[in-house]
């Protein structure tokens, strides 16, 4: 029987999670500074397995800029939207804040007039990695970048990556952006994948997409920029269907790694799907969850700036050689070592059930920055907790209090190998009441793979004002599209189809997305109170504009929520100075804090007064 293999690649360690059956395991391994290495090491997998991938490699290369030499061709006389892009300052009131340099410089913009010989002459003496073909108006006709992309790909034998294929929308500046920054990861992406390839023996091999599907290797590398949110999307959707199971429709991730954070607000049961993120300060309209990614974790390391404050990140000591406690060579004060030195870890804990962590070298390297600040040990502990709280506090009220959701009535899932420490505390200066910690807990965006569907997106601009087209011919169309795509790529008819639609009234700058529904008198009644939910009021009567139509296409899952086997216990309940075995713990079981619950690759802190219930999945429910 097939089994089924996710791995999600961090900062700091590669999680696997393997579904066998009705049995279930998995492990933990350093990530190396070849992620392909990593990847092998912590799978043993056969031919008829399914793998399915979460990296952070299209991520790395752009924060990195390990990028592609990109050209760039667009119609003459608009070499320079990519670097004029719009007035929006990244921070509004900093004098000395700019922008990340366009990923394509001046002397690699070629402005065509028409004559594609030249062109491709022009093209051919930069020699560059990727071309990008990116003109004005192919999001209402692709026709001449089709024709240019032949002739350059012909003539040239080099990737070419056409805006009408990756963000076939208007807006010439996002949409060359997108593609730019695509073409900008591509032979990055590719080798990592080609270099999967030959490390794993499975035929069927997917990888998460910035939007929480899969799609096949085969065809990830043409799309690179959508991988850029791969790893943490995995989470999302894990919590996601972690809270439809136990019944709670507003749920905030929180994904507590050893490098980052990842944090995400998830209504109605499922991650929303929007495409306006960036990262790095790059514009990137792809379809994405909105994840909010933060430098704190495990092995974020403390430090004073020169005025003498205490900061904790975003540099992290990572697996090698990690904190101090690891006893890998760490001399630097991370948050695990603030954690142990604080009581909030056990002394005796074994890292992944084999790297014993040392106390004396946690107290060791939280002293060395005590004395620097002038205080004792444990108050310099407390200190880093607190700058790390506060950090991920801001993190997780971005994405509940600045976007309308009250936290008090959401649920916070935590996990990653550190979200069990910190979670309760964070829920109280939130206001939240209930904490889920949920099964395997520390590989949770690992599983979150196993969780996903194959899915195939597509967009059309269409700038039709109301009452002029017909929505649901125009719908019908598209959705006939989007099924031939995915089709093509997976070789399947999809299971589920859901169609979109960008509505603004005349005259605005900005859409909202509302379902699409079959005519004029449904877009303007979904519009109408999605503005009011989001701007409070709207107005009856005022024309509206249809401006963009998006559809998805969905396959069926490799498992749900539902399909996950029971997780077995080894009782009677175990415990030791108040720290309790987690496997020991069976459904119904309730404790009382202050308590510590340990698992192999993670750890619960209780505070006072908290009351813990093992659900019947194995999921730790805590009410404070």
């Amino acid at each position: 029987m097939a089994r089924l293999i996710g791995v999600d690649v961090g900062g700091t360690f590669t999680d696997a999670v393997i579904l066998d059956g009705r049995s279930i395991r998995s492990s933990k391994v350093p990530t190396e500074a070849n992620q392909a290495d990593g990847v092998a090491a912590a799978v043993d997998g056969g031919r008829d397995d399914v793998f399915l991938h979460g990296t952070t490699a299209a991520t790395n290369a752009l924060l990195e800029e390990r990028g592609a030499r990109v050209a760039l061709v667009t119609d003459a006389g608009y070499e320079d939207v990519i670097e004029i892009a719009r007035q929006d300052r990244p921070s509004l009131y900093d004098a000395f804040a700019d922008r990340p340099a366009p990923l394509v410089g001046r002397d690699h913009r070629l402005g065509f007039t028409g004559d594609t010989d030249a062109l491709t002459a022009a093209v051919a003496a930069l020699e560059p990695e990727v071309v990008v073909i990116s003109l004005i108006e192919s999001f209402a006709d692709p026709s001449r970048e089709v024709e240019l992309e032949q002739a350059l790909t012909t003539a040239l034998h080099t990737p070419v990556l056409r805006a009408s294929l990756v963000s076939p929308e208007f807006r010439e500046y996002e949409r060359t952006a997108t593609t730019a920054l695509s073409a900008y990861l591509t032979p990055s992406v590719a080798g990592y994948l080609r270099s999967l390839d030959e490390r794993l023996p499975m035929e069927r091999r997917l990888v998460m997409t910035s939007s929480g599907g899969l799609l096949p290797f085969s065809r990830a590398h043409q799309v690179a920029g959508r991988l850029v949110l791969s790893g943490p999307s995995g989470g999302a959707l894990a919590a996601a269907a972690l809270g439809r199971h136990h019944g709670h429709a507003t749920v905030i991730s929180f994904d507590m790694g050893g490098t980052s954070t990842d944090v995400c607000r998830i209504s109605g049961g499922v991650p929303a799907v929007g495409t306006g993120h960036s990262i790095g300060g790059r514009v990137n309209r792809v379809p994405a969850i909105p994840i909010r990614t933060i430098g704190a974790g495990g092995g974020s390391i403390g430090w004073l700036d020169p005025g003498g404050a205490l900061r904790v990140g975003p540099r992290s000591a990572g697996a090698m050689p990690g904190p101090a406690a690891y006893g890998q060579g760490g001399r630097e004060p991370t948050v695990t070592d603030a954690n142990l030195v604080a009581g909030h870890l056990p002394a005796d804990l074994a890292l992944g059930g084999r790297v014993p962590l040392q106390a004396d070298r946690a107290f060791d390297a939280v002293g060395r920055l005590a004395r620097a600040m002038g205080i004792d040990v444990e108050a310099a502990a407390a200190g880093m907790l607190e700058v790390v709280d506060s950090h991920m506090e801001h993190a997780l009220r971005s994405v509940s209090v600045e976007e309308g959701t009250d936290p008090r009535e959401a649920v916070l899932v935590a996990f990653g190998g550190a979200g069990g420490l910190h979670a309760t505390r964070l829920a109280r200066r939130l206001g939240t009441s209930k904490v889920l910690v949920p099964p395997l807990s520390g590989v949770f965006s690992a599983l979150g793979l196993l969780l996903a569907s194959p899915r195939a997106d597509l967009a059309r601009t269409v700038m039709a004002a109301e009452g002029e087209g017909d929505p649901r011919a125009m719908r019908s169309a598209l959705e006939a599209e989007v099924v031939h795509g995915y089709r093509d790529t997976f070789g399947s008819e999809p299971a589920a189809i859901e169609t979109s639609a960008d509505v603004r009234y005349v005259g605005q700058s900005h859409e909202l997305e509302v379902p699409a529904g079959d005519g004029w008198e449904r877009l303007r009644a979904a519009f109408e109170a999605a503005h009011r939910r989001r701007f409070g009021f709207d107005r009856p009567g005022e024309p509206l504009e249809l401006v963009n139509l998006r559809s998805v296409a969905t396959g069926i899952p490799p498992m749900t929520w539902s399909d996950l086997p029971a997780i077995s216990t080894e009782g009677p309940p175990s415990t030791r100075d108040g720290t309790w075995e987690r496997s020991t713990l069976p459904a119904g079981f309730a404790l009382s804090g202050p308590a510590i619950v340990v698992e192999s690759n993670s750890a619960v802190r209780l505070e006072a007064g908290d009351e813990l219930t093992v659900l019947d999945d194995g999921t730790l429910e805590i009410r404070l």
